[in-house]
């Protein structure tokens, strides 16, 4: 379907479906959540363009039309944006990581990583 219909190379497609599957793990589990929402945001973007804009705004809520709108797409595109300006928050993987290394007792004497991030 992607290379067929869309014009997606393979490699691409490919690309796709692991952002798709690792973002959603990443995001549900606040690990590494900034680059799955990245992942997740450049896929939504381009399902959007290739797919649904031509089907118009709304979702097909009572299937008497074609195809699907990109109002989903825009939602989820929307939230990846806020989770790679705002992180994953404070129970997540990433904030759990950070206050590992960022403490002054750590083995790897790593405490200027507060600084960097």
């Amino acid at each position: 379907m992607f290379r067929d219909q869309l014009g997606i190379p393979a490699p691409l497609a490919y690309l796709a479906i692991a952002a798709e599957f690792f973002g959603g793990l990443g995001l549900i589990v606040g690990f590494l959540a900034r680059v799955a929402a990245v992942g997740v945001a450049v896929t939504m973007a381009v399902a959007m363009v290739k797919v649904h804009l031509q089907h118009g705004f709304f979702l097909n809520w009572f299937g008497d039309k074609q195809g699907h709108g990109f109002e989903y797409h825009l939602l989820a595109l929307a939230l990846a944006l806020v989770v790679i300006v705002h992180g994953a928050g404070a129970f997540s993987l990433d904030r759990a990581l950070y206050r590992q290394v960022a403490t002054p007792n750590n083995a790897a004497g790593m405490s200027s990583v507060r600084d960097v991030c």
